[in-house]
């Protein structure tokens, strides 16, 4: 039996309301203490799920803390299957920091980070990567990426993953049956099951290991860095992508000197785009730091958006700039259509070949939108059909599936070369308990903390 937990369960700063949560066997006990209604005196005594009018109050003195709304839910049909109790007061740092503080005068402590999460979880109410699904909720950037968690908060990856273990488990029953019954000859037809189970299991985690890039970008953002020399557009294309004037932009050389970063929604992917400084050979040692700072950007990045004025010719650091990139994801931007063209599209695709190129007039707003069509398209390969589709958004869960799958290509590679069946036991019994971490059935103790520390407190 775990001691009973309380936390502010809504953010901090002021609001119309503000949440205290509390959980465990003695929550009902400790709100009694602290509570009292304006026509039932308990909130044990009036009915379970209902809001319940009256005041949190100092039992030590009597003094009243705040006017409140106050819901008791019995265990097991609550969040953390324990019983709960729900402060609503007014919302502000004060308000909800005094009814805390008298709730954990009176019996509770305070949680730690996702321990109410982790209470669901130990009780067998959600599993580990719907847990985890939880937090990737509440900092979903995009409609696209909050889909993505709630289909698996609602257990689209752990069905996928346990049919899979499903699987596993009929191959380990072969191997057992094979090594049990020697005498019953049934070594031929196990090594066909195992093979044709096998390749079914090694498509499903493939499969799934598919959807690990996409799924990384919709929980974390693109890490977009715009480079160019100085006055090409750089600056004017954050701005035209943020649709405010976030970036400082005139006709001097050398504006731009830090790393200006934010968060972008661009057709359902979210974008963290980063403004960097004009790349060039500069003597002010300032200005210095920033081309070297988003040099190393760039090697980080997961797309550059490289722009060139094209109504000037190609200079030497236009050249450099290109070599920087050649390795990356790029989409090439030619700025500045409405002025004389001094290059042309041809050279620009001598200088980048195999890159998108995007033919732009940002003060004009001419382009934008084919931009933001061909970073769409990079990516999502066309429109992602969310519903009841499971992606891998979780690095944790990348890792374990990428092991899983060296687990079964060994199986069957040991299959193929005719390795007695029970050495083949040991990589298949690897590959069920790895895809068991992603779950948390097979999980230990230290890993179950470590995920849970960065959950927010009060969740």
């Amino acid at each position: 039996m775990y001691d009973t937990i309380a936390a502010i369960a809504t953010a901090p700063g002021e609001a119309g309301i503000g949440i205290v949560r509390i959980s465990g066997n003695k929550a009902i006990e400790i709100a009694d203490k602290v509570f009292k209604g304006k026509r039932i005196e308990k909130l044990s005594e009036a009915e379970e799920r209902k809001l319940i009018y009256g005041y949190i109050i100092d039992p030590e003195d009597g003094k009243k803390i705040d006017e409140v709304l106050a819901v008791y839910m019995r265990g097991p049909y609550t969040y953390t299957r324990e019983d709960v109790v729900e402060i609503n007061c007014h919302g502000g740092i004060i308000p909800v920091r005094r009814i805390l503080e008298v709730i954990l005068k009176n019996g509770a402590r305070l949680a730690e980070p996702g321990e109410f999460t982790k209470r669901a979880f130990l009780n067998g109410r959600i599993d580990l990567a719907q847990a985890e699904a939880v937090m990737d909720l509440i900092s979903a950037k995009t409609d696209t990426s909050f889909d993505v968690s709630l289909n698996q908060l609602e257990g689209s990856l752990s069905k996928e993953v346990s049919k899979v273990r499903e699987i596993l488990l009929k191959m380990l029953a072969h191997v057992e049956a094979s090594i049990d019954f020697p005498e019953h000859d049934i070594e031929e037809v196990t090594y066909d099951n195992l093979q044709n189970e096998g390749k079914e299991v090694l498509s499903r985690i493939e499969k799934l290991l598919s959807t690990a890039d996409t799924g990384k970008i919709l929980r974390e953002g693109l890490k977009t860095v715009i480079l160019g020399k100085p006055n090409v557009g750089k600056s004017s294309l954050m701005n035209a992508i943020l649709r405010e004037n976030r970036a400082i932009v005139t006709d001097v050389p050398g504006t731009t000197r830090d790393i200006i970063e934010e968060y972008v929604n661009i057709r359902g992917i979210p974008l963290k785009i980063i403004d960097t400084a004009g790349i060039r050979d500069t003597d002010d040692i300032v200005e210095r730091i920033g081309v070297e700072r988003a040099k190393e950007l760039v090697q980080r990045a997961d797309l550059v958006f490289v722009v060139f004025d094209i109504s000037h010719d190609l200079s030497d650091e236009d050249i450099k700039i290109a070599e920087l990139i050649k390795d990356k994801k790029v989409i090439v931007i030619t700025n500045k259509i409405d002025l004389p063209k001094k290059v042309s599209k041809e050279k620009i695709k001598e200088l980048l070949p195999d890159k998108p190129i995007i033919e732009t007039s940002i003060v004009e707003g001419v382009g934008l939108d084919l931009l933001e069509e061909t970073l769409k398209n990079m990516f999502f390969s066309g429109d992602i059909t969310i519903k009841d589709r499971a992606i891998v958004t979780n690095v944790r869960h990348k890792d374990l599936l990428i092991k899983a799958k060296k687990n079964i290509e060994d199986a069957l590679n040991s299959l193929q070369m005719g390795i007695p069946i029970d050495c083949i036991e040991v990589d298949i019994k690897d590959c069920w308990e790895n895809l068991g971490q992603i779950t948390g059935d097979t999980v230990t103790d230290d890993i179950i903390d470590r995920i849970f520390e960065d959950f927010c407190i009060g969740k």
